[in-house]
């Protein structure tokens, strides 16, 4: 099928974007951009903190936020930024200080607070910040909700709510927010079994995980070799972590390791490799965690869910397991809303936002990797040999910067490429073609048989993109 004029284009079923329309400052995860350029100023987001609190605090009980970040140098100002927003509608803050994302759902939750505020953009560079909230029970706001912030953010109403001046809130740091998330991940892993005998490299991508990651798994029982857990402010996922997992390989060679653990700039993703140095991505690892809960009839109704970017190897395994792989489109808060609408808990994405809703409430890095970690423990067998399960289409992704982003439905030469590919393709390939939720960017990511052929196929398409969306 094809879903144009938002930005999405698949031959396979997916679901299309909710409340883009409604939405401008937000994007698929949370609000980004250039720190100290707008959205990403001291003003808007002092604006948005207010909002925040506004729309979010329950009748009856005094509002708690808590606020996170990661390592970057402008977290700082936005922290000072958002507490004094909140502050100033009443409603107090809980500082934690670096923290992975999954770690600032989980304190939201089990400390009772109204909200949590991640300021944090992932795995973009050090100069982007941005960011993203929690609803009180650890769960991304639904796209509604962000809508409704970004009115009140707008309203001339929001000023007239401020607390008077006997009323404004107060600003604490948690003391032992890394301690309580530490504890909270180890808690996941089986009882019965420790990583004693493991060697493990863990690239902490100078992010948010950076003193949390190495602890979880030394506490566990394995050596631990950490790199890129030395943030500077300004070193943040630069040729470190999750999207450069070539860091780890060389590690995990030269040490010796079992395994290879990279996660991002908060944490909340993970690529892996195994003890050759080769890069386990996020389909593999669903593979190989699906397969086994399907086995152990954990599975919750047999099914996976992923996006339309995952790989067909992925469906195809699952399926040979006996199970069944729902598509959502791209945003592992989508993956998520599609979990919890029909009671499926393991989902996740290729670029290594995992979902296990059994133990988490988003995607989490660490408690990922422990679930393949035990799966290596409890059958004594490399990650190799494990990701095996998974025999991969080849796929091409491209990513080009556009001036715009028209809608696909007006690019009738776009268009016709597509249509050539697909009629080319058959049923032995497939074809998507989006724009990217958080940059000016198209992706291109073709399926077929023959590498060589898509990628000449994805580029063609990416250069007709390029030349219809210049401004």
């Amino acid at each position: 099928r094809c879903y144009r004029g938002l930005g999405l284009h698949c031959r396979r079923r997916a679901v299309l974007p909710r409340g883009m329309a409604e939405r401008r400052l937000f994007g698929t995860d949370g609000v980004r951009g250039v720190a100290n350029l707008e959205p990403m100023t001291g003003p808007t987001v002092m604006r948005l903190g207010m909002a925040v609190a506004a729309r979010l605090r329950q009748p009856g009980r005094h509002t708690r936020i808590v606020i996170g970040k990661d390592t970057r140098l402008s977290g700082y100002m936005f922290e000072s930024a958002l507490a004094s927003g909140i502050v100033a509608m009443g409603a107090d803050v809980w500082i934690t200080g670096p923290l992975p994302t999954p770690g600032i759902a989980f304190i939201t939750s089990s400390m009772r607070c109204d909200a949590g505020v991640v300021i944090s953009a992932s795995h973009n560079p050090f100069e982007d910040n941005g960011i993203k909230l929690f609803a009180r029970d650890g769960f991304k706001l639904p796209d509604t909700v962000e809508a409704e912030i970004e009115a009140l953010m707008e309203s001339p109403d929001l000023d007239g709510q401020r607390a008077s001046s006997g009323d404004v809130g107060y600003s604490r740091k948690i003391e032992d927010s890394r301690g309580r998330y530490v504890v909270y991940c180890k808690a996941t892993f089986p009882a019965d079994l420790t990583l004693d005998g493991l060697t493990v490299v863990v690239d902490g991508a100078h992010g948010a995980g950076y003193r949390v990651g190495p602890a979880v798994f030394e506490e566990l029982g394995a050596k631990v070799i950490a790199i890129n857990c030395a943030p500077n402010g300004k070193n943040i996922n630069d040729q470190a972590g999750a999207l450069h997992p070539e860091s780890m390989g060389k590690a995990v060679r030269e040490h010796g390791a079992h395994v290879g653990i990279a996660l991002d700039g908060d944490a909340d993703r993970l690529v892996l490799c195994d003890e050759r140095g080769e890069i386990i991505d996020g389909d593999a690892v669903m593979a190989l965690c699906a397969t086994r809960m399907l086995a152990e009839g954990r599975l919750a109704k047999g099914t996976l869910v992923t996006t339309v970017m995952s790989n067909l190897g992925l469906e195809r395994a699952v399926r040979a397991a006996g199970g069944t792989v729902v598509r959502t489109q791209v945003g592992d808060r989508y993956v998520v809303e599609e979990m919890r609408k029909h009671g499926y808990n393991l989902g996740g994405e290729q670029s290594g936002h995992l979902v296990f809703l059994d133990h988490a409430t988003t995607g989490d890095g660490i408690i990922a990797a422990l679930r393949v970690l035990a799966v290596m423990v409890r059958e004594g067998r490399p990650l190799s040999e494990l990701a095996g399960v998974m025999q991969r289409m080849p796929q091409v992704l491209i990513n080009v910067k556009v001036d715009r982003k028209r809608p696909l439905d007006e690019l009738a030469a776009v268009g016709e490429l597509i249509r050539a590919v697909e009629r080319d393709l058959g049923d032995d390939g497939r074809v998507l073609v989006r724009y990217s939720g958080t940059e000016a960017k198209a992706r291109v990511m073709i399926e077929g048989p023959n590498e060589s052929a898509i990628r000449e196929q994805a580029q063609g398409i990416a250069d007709a993109l390029v030349l219809a969306c210049r401004a």
